[in-house]
């Protein structure tokens, strides 16, 4: 018999959206910036709290009951809302409309569980020279893309890639190993992140171990302190396609890859949240990986998933790596990875001073 506790029940808050970017979990629809929108929030078994952002038709009574309107969090705050009439009649008539949202997040419960059916979709290729590449890779903020709705549940996460152990505080989602650790990285609205070979260290794929690395430039652990410092949320984002491309020599690949970034982290003296895509690059007979840079799968998984419910602020977040498709460079990945999302972007030798 299994003794596994039942979830917390979540609570139930109601604020006006902030921007257009978030997605209500019923219809998979935007939330348009200025609405009421319903937040259900539980405490995750990783040790934040998670909220998932519902427009108020959307939310089902059977799962999460309203209660009194008064009781729900954040309504006494809500901006004029004595003088609003609308706010207790919207929440009123959603309590009639429950049974009809419910079935509605039935019918689409198979569909969100379906990984593979999530298409994510890049910017396509520029046709302007590497000077203009490095410019501000930065959309306006109606045009930024709207991120795919990514199915997670705890269910779906595993303590090894395939047949290669990881250590215990490495989880593995679909094709993505990520870090946990006890105190966690903070969440925030303002995320600095970062490709991490060639990047944040120096490495070598003909050398492999976790210490076959060094620092890339000598600022970075000074300039990575001060941004957490002051409020940001570090974040790693990186490929390792070798961890699924050498199927007799994943354990060694896995341990180079994942020990490296933990003796790095443990350099910086600060909380970094790390991302692997691990899946390989579209080729005959291999369909894109749609976690694996350029495709912007890893940041709508963190945003989504890993952001204890936050909203990210697109103006004050950026990301900084060395693939911006310069003569020197290896590809494009990073430039086009920032330019799906709507992110500024920097290359390592400007961002860092050197």
């Amino acid at each position: 018999m299994s003794t596994t506790p039942p979830p917390a029940a979540a609570t139930i808050s109601v604020e006006y959206a902030k921007s257009g970017r978030s997605t209500c979990k019923g219809c998979s629809e935007a939330i348009a910036s200025g609405a009421l929108r319903l937040g259900a929030s539980a405490r995750d078994p990783r040790g934040f709290d998670a909220t998932k952002w519902y427009h108020v038709s959307c939310l089902a009574s059977s799962s999460h009951p309203l209660g009194p309107i008064e009781s729900i969090k954040g309504f006494d705050s809500i901006k004029n809302y004595k003088s609003d009439g609308n706010v207790a009649d919207e929440l009123n008539e959603s309590n009639m409309k429950k049974e009809m949202a419910h079935s509605m997040e039935d019918s689409k419960e198979g569909a969100d569980k379906d990984l593979e059916g999530v298409k994510v979709h890049c910017m396509g290729e520029s046709e302007e020279g590497a000077e203009k590449n490095l410019e501000e890779a930065k959309l306006p903020a109606g045009n930024r893309p709207i991120g795919p709705s990514i199915s997670f549940s705890l269910s779906d996460i595993k303590k090894e890639y395939k047949d290669a152990t990881l250590p215990a505080h490495w989880k593995v989602f679909d094709t993505v190993i990520f870090r946990e650790q006890e105190d966690g990285p903070h969440a925030s609205s303002k995320i600095a992140a970062f490709d991490f070979d060639g990047c944040l260290a120096k490495t070598s794929v003909r050398r492999v171990g976790a210490d076959q690395w060094s620092l890339q430039h000598k600022s970075i652990l000074e300039k990575l302190q001060r941004l957490y410092n002051d409020g940001y949320k570090l974040v790693i984002f990186t490929n390792e396609s070798n961890i699924e491309r050498h199927k007799n020599k994943r354990q060694q690949a896995v341990d180079s890859k994942v020990g490296r970034l933990d003796n790095f982290i443990e350099c910086v003296k600060a909380p970094v949240q790390v991302f692997i895509a691990c899946g390989l690059g579209k080729g005959k007979d291999i369909p894109d990986d749609p976690y694996r840079k350029p495709n912007p799968g890893m940041w709508w998984l963190m945003a989504q998933h890993f952001n204890s419910g936050i909203e990210i602020d697109m103006d004050r977040s950026f990301y900084v790596g060395d693939a911006a498709g310069r003569d020197k460079d290896h590809s494009d990945a990073d430039i086009k990875f920032a330019k799906a999302i709507g992110l500024k972007f920097h290359v390592p030798e400007e961002y860092f001073g050197c």
